[in-house]
């Protein structure tokens, strides 16, 4: 069904995606994507990006590959996605046309302006980085370099089949000395070199291709130009092929390929909120980060408890918050009540570990005590070596919470008022990707960074996906307590940083990647 024309059409945005990283998006790309109704995507768009569309922004997958009009299953034929274009667009929509690499060095993006144009649509075009220059960077190979070239060629390594001659100039390009970049030639490579060398290229020329490139599972083999055939022999598309001296500088600079975790399949089980600083992380350092949101944030069911609490706080010696989400909730709480941190005047606050007090700063408020050892036991021994007896002890935290603590501080002799101040429960099953679903899918590292990630894993894979999944696995763990729940769930924990937070959570994941044991073994669970 087509869309209800509107009285004036909407506009769309065709923006250039990058060649794969996410990072590579431009800002104005990211803010037209964000702001778009409809988003029409191709095949080598990061899905990533999709991650940043509002929940009823429509999405339709058009599968393009570049330079092929149908070649899998699902695609749609350059014809078919200049009319979703048009029709879309004269339903009101704002339309953004998600492109891989840049629209207009072999996007086609120059035929949908055209169809576009035609039709009297508004538009604009959001240039992105070509893959041309990103995948050969992340491949360390620089495209010019003073005292090697002075010109770079981009080509297309798929011709129109309907053309009835080609308009390479095979000879010019084979007597030339500058750096050839051709898209699209997986496929036809063999092709391209012996033409190369036929015009006059020198068979022993510095040659690379590089597939997939950007992403975490890139892959770069170099060889005399005659040799690429050849050694490429198993590269598939999208692939990138650079031939020149340029090429042998990669030995000097390939740095994207020597990052500690690179071609590591890394899986993380945070909430979909915290995900984001832990991934990041790991991504830096070259991992495949696989996010597997197990935790859902949501306020107590009832709310009279916490109120009535806050309504007291002038009558508590001790606000005690056990993690980083306990803090921001019960801020959220005093925000609703139109209250701010000054409603904590005269009161001590007590945090379980510097992640948390963290937290607590981004709300105006220092810490007065942060224990050594991060867990409920380490800040029970801190609030007792200071004295507790006969205080007040207002303990907010979340529902299902261990009891160790607040039995300490009563036994110590403290009157403990323990609220609920947030709910973590299972989120639903289809929030988990994909490829973690898949049979087949295994991953080097998992990270956990609470028990209850552990079990939520559990419960959203069942026991022998669960266990399939991570028996082979690198299990990686914040700290002393949630490696008690991953050797509950049947499994061994291999690395736990000295100190629990994220930071510290991705450097020993490094390090162990590296060969690098900082597990603290002197500090048994």
């Amino acid at each position: 069904m087509n869309p209800p024309t509107a009285s004036a059409p909407g506009t769309v945005s065709l923006i250039g995606a990058g060649p794969g990283d996410p990072g590579l998006m431009t800002v104005k790309g990211l803010a037209r994507l964000k702001a778009a109704q409809v988003v029409i995507y191709d095949r080598l768009a990061n899905p990533e990006l999709l991650d940043s569309l509002a929940p009823g922004v429509l999405r339709i997958d058009v599968g393009k590959r570049h330079g092929n009009d149908r070649d899998h299953k699902g695609s749609h034929s350059q014809q078919a996605i200049n009319q979703l274009l048009v029709e879309h667009a004269l339903g009101g929509a704002r339309v953004a046309r998600l492109k891989g690499g840049d629209p207009f060095i072999f996007g086609r993006g120059g035929e949908e302006a055209q169809a576009l144009a035609a039709a009297g649509i508004p538009f604009e075009v959001v240039p992105g980085v070509t893959a041309a220059t990103a995948v050969a960077a992340y491949a360390g190979i620089p495209l010019t370099q003073r005292g090697i070239n002075t010109t770079v060629t981009f080509v297309t390594g798929q011709e129109d089949p309907n053309k009835a001659e080609t308009s390479i100039h095979w000879q010019e390009l084979g007597r030339a000395d500058g750096t050839l970049v051709f898209f699209m030639g997986v496929r036809s490579l063999p092709t391209i070199v012996e033409k190369l060398i036929a015009g006059g290229r020198a068979a022993d020329t510095p040659s690379a291709i590089i597939q997939w490139g950007t992403h975490p599972h890139q892959r770069t083999v170099t060889a005399p130009l005659s040799e690429l055939p050849q050694q490429a022999a198993g590269i598939t598309p999208p692939a990138l092929i650079v031939v020149g001296r340029v090429v042998t500088l990669r030995q000097q600079i390939d740095w994207f390929e020597q990052r500690p975790l690179f071609g590591k399949r890394i899986l993380t089980t945070r909430s979909v909120a915290q995900q984001g600083q832990l991934a990041e992380r790991l991504r830096d350092m070259g991992g495949h980060v696989i996010c597997a949101p197990t935790l859902q944030l949501v306020p107590p069911e009832d709310f009279s408890a916490l109120d009535a609490a806050i309504d007291a706080l002038g009558s508590i010696d001790w606000l005690v918050l056990t993690s980083g989400n306990g803090v921001d909730a019960f801020f959220a709480r005093l925000r609703a009540q139109n209250r701010d941190s000054r409603a904590l005047a005269g009161l001590q606050v007590a945090v379980v570990g510097r992640q948390s007090a963290k937290a607590l700063s981004a709300h105006g408020i220092t810490a007065d005590l942060i224990p050594a050892d991060a867990h409920g036991e380490g800040l029970a021994a801190a609030l007792m070596a200071i004295g507790v007896d006969g205080k007040t002890v207002l303990l907010a935290q979340a529902e299902n919470a261990r009891p160790v603590l607040a039995n300490s501080l009563t036994q110590a002799g403290a009157t403990v008022k323990t609220v609920i101040s947030y709910r973590s429960i299972v989120p639903d099953r289809s929030l988990l990707p994909a490829e973690l679903l898949a049979d087949d899918t295994r991953v080097d590292y998992a990270t956990f960074t609470s028990g209850a990630t552990v079990n939520h894993l559990q419960q959203l894979l069942g026991q022998d996906r669960f266990m399939a999944l991570l028996s082979h696995a690198r299990i990686a763990s914040i700290g002393p307590v949630t490696s008690r729940a991953i050797e509950q769930a049947g499994l061994s924990v291999h690395i736990q940083p000295h100190h629990p937070s994220v930071a510290a959570l991705a450097e020993a994941v490094a390090a162990d990647a590296g060969g690098t044991d900082i597990s603290t073994q002197e500090n048994p669970l």
